[in-house]
């Protein structure tokens, strides 16, 4: 799974154009990697809860359509309606935080110009918080390690799920 991240992210890194650095590439890298096992991990607590594989592929659709939705991609984040969307699924939603991380990632260290005659500078922070609604009080590391926590407790609901199954077999 990390060739899996690691190959596509680096081709996909530099032939953009993206920020030069090792660093910037090991972090697009890195949220690939997460994404990846995101996405595996959720699948293995769905499949855990529904033995049939074409439920569990439906639900599991739904279930990462839902966080797409709602991750801040197609809606901003103060565009997303209150009720529900934003409180909790916005929060819950694991491309919250690779968005996020990625847009850090690229646009902290940028001056853009704003005008035509190059005077006036755009800042990377105005950008982030004005522009794409990124929440500025933490780290990329964070939302990484964000991204990480999500996986490990998906993870231990599968555990949880599965030796619960076991339990009630025996």
């Amino acid at each position: 799974m990390v060739l899996m991240s690691l190959i596509p992210g680096v081709i996909t890194y530099y032939l953009s154009g993206l920020h030069t650095g090792l660093e910037r590439c090991i972090y697009f890298s890195s949220v690939l990697l997460a994404c990846i096992l995101w996405v595996e991990s959720l699948m293995m607590v769905v499949s855990s809860v529904f033995p049939n594989p074409n439920t569990g592929i439906t639900l599991s659709g739904g279930i990462v359509g839902v966080m797409i939705l709602t991750g801040g991609f197609f809606r901003l984040p103060n565009d997303l309606p209150k009720p529900f969307w934003k409180y909790p699924m916005y929060y819950v939603s694991f491309h919250k935080y690779a968005f996020q991380g990625l847009f850090k990632n690229e646009f902290i260290g940028l001056k853009l110009v704003s005008d035509q005659d190059g005077a006036t500078f755009i800042s990377d922070k105005e950008i982030l918080t004005k522009t794409w609604q990124v929440e500025m009080g933490h780290s990329k590391w964070v939302d990484l390690a964000i991204l990480l926590g999500i996986i490990v407790s998906y993870r231990l609901m599968f555990l949880a799920i599965t030796k619960s199954k076991e339990k009630i077999k025996s």
